[in-house]
């Protein structure tokens, strides 16, 4: 029974990558690099919870192609911050797949020294352009080198906050996208209490009832 499980698992596995590739395609170079990344995800997964563990089934579809699919909405992105990048997503997703593209550079931001350890071993082992800064993210802000073309975040705090997070480098003319759920709407609401922003939401490739928060400038009220 065990061997079965295990078949169905990988069954599992290899349909969900397929679909996530139809949905976001990468070069076959991106996509071996994204399989040496899962690889060691599931292999830290067992002692550092990077993920949730009922995503794991569908871990491209849900995780990796949702943050590839930024890449659309910042086509000419060279430098990019990712605020608490957790277990990688998108950050070290996004490392991947501009590997291949001159003058690329990936800031991964996260406090956790756990979850730091494992995204300097992921950025080794995909040989991706990425750097892991451990700190809170209000002392990196003038310890990264700019221009900064676009600030992410996921799974990381209420709207309103990412906004105060993303604020300096948005001034400086980078781009912020910042991947929700289906609350969208009432974070919305609560951010434009305290900021004067124009969003544009698009709706996720992946389905479901995630959104994405595009933001090109933000102003104090």
């Amino acid at each position: 029974m065990a061997s079965i499980s295990q078949s169905a698992e990988l069954s599992v596995s290899v349909k969900d990558k397929a679909a996530a590739l139809a949905l976001t395609p990468v070069s076959r170079e991106t996509e071996a690099r994204l399989d040496r990344y899962v690889a060691l995800l599931l292999a830290w997964q067992a002692k550092t919870n990077l993920v949730a563990p009922s995503t794991l089934p569908t871990l491209w579809t849900r995780h990796v192609s949702d943050s590839l699919q930024l890449l659309s909405l910042a086509p000419t992105a060279k430098s990019w911050v990712d605020l608490g990048s957790g277990g990688g997503f998108p950050g070290v997703v996004l490392a991947c797949a501009l590997a291949e593209t001159p003058g690329a550079s990936i800031h991964l931001v996260e406090r956790i020294a756990k979850k730091a350890a494992f995204l300097r071993e992921a950025i080794r082992v995909t040989g991706s352009p990425g750097t892991v800064h451990p700190a809170d993210i209000g002392d990196t802000v003038d310890r990264i080198p700019g221009p900064i073309d676009c600030v992410t975040a996921r799974a990381l705090a209420p709207l309103h906050q990412l906004i105060g997070f993303a604020e300096p480098w948005v001034k400086k003319g980078a781009k912020a996208l910042f991947l929700k759920g289906q609350d969208v709407e009432a974070e919305l609401t609560e951010a434009t209490k305290y900021w004067i922003i124009e969003p544009k939401l698009h709706s996720s490739r992946t389905g479901g009832q995630g959104w994405i928060v595009e933001l090109g400038s933000i102003e104090r009220r």
